[in-house]
């Protein structure tokens, strides 16, 4: 049966450094391939090192400068990388990225790239929003942890993977305060827009591109469904 699915996809995974032209070549070759039995991808593309760059530069440069000013850099820099995976997409994707996550969009295309939308939350955010306006139940955040953990592994080396969690665990573990350029596996009001939505989120290893088909073929898979 065909269906939406909406992928929060990190900037990381685009540009770790350099453009991960390897990944993105597979990646491109793996929508292509799940578009073509019908269904339909929305891509919400995070900032990632490019726009955590912008941001630590800006304020060593300016100690004083807002927290709203570094979500604005953030933004564009969600809208360069959404611009480049369009691109790459060819005439398959849909012409323009998407900017306002509750615009509506008239297309017979299957593929919607786009970016960040305003101050106050990270493109995770979007990735809901864009879900709520397609009808999309499930939205995929491909980050580069395989799993969700109870808590930070890089501090604790008791820190157990969770398969499954509830919203409610999940908020707990990502915390509330949301801070521009910071590290989640899924931003904090993004995460209390998702669990009022009643949406389910799966986290996903994005590098781990066979696993994600996996996903797509509803079969089992290494990473952490959010309900």
């Amino acid at each position: 049966m065909a269906k939406t699915i909406v992928m929060s996809l990190g900037g990381s995974l685009i540009a770790p450094k350099e453009i991960n032209i390897k990944f993105l070549k597979k990646f491109r070759q793996l929508i292509i391939h799940y578009v073509k039995k019908g269904n339909r991808v929305v891509v919400i593309c995070g900032g990632g090192n490019t726009c955590r760059n912008y941001q630590n530069a800006a304020k060593s440069i300016n100690a004083r400068i807002s927290a709203t000013d570094l979500d604005w850099v953030g933004i564009a820099a969600t809208k360069i990388n959404a611009e480049f995976v369009r691109v790459i997409f060819g005439n398959i994707a849909y012409e323009n990225i998407l900017i306002n996550p509750s615009e509506k969009v008239k297309t017979n295309k299957k593929i919607i790239i786009g970016g960040g939308y305003l101050p106050g939350s990270s493109s995770d955010k979007d990735a809901v929003l864009v879900a709520k306006n397609f009808g999309a139940q499930t939205v995929i955040n491909l980050s580069n942890i395989n799993y969700v953990y109870d808590k930070d592994p890089n501090k604790y080396k008791d820190a157990k993977p969770q398969k499954e969690i509830s919203w409610k665990d999940f908020l707990k573990i990502v915390g509330n305060d949301y801070v521009p350029g910071a590290h989640w596996p899924f931003d904090p009001v993004a995460t209390r827009l998702g669990a009022k939505l009643k949406m389910e989120l799966v986290v996903i290893n994005g590098g781990n591109l066979p696993n994600l088909e996996k996903f797509l073929a509803g079969r089992s898979f290494i990473g952490t469904t959010i309900r």
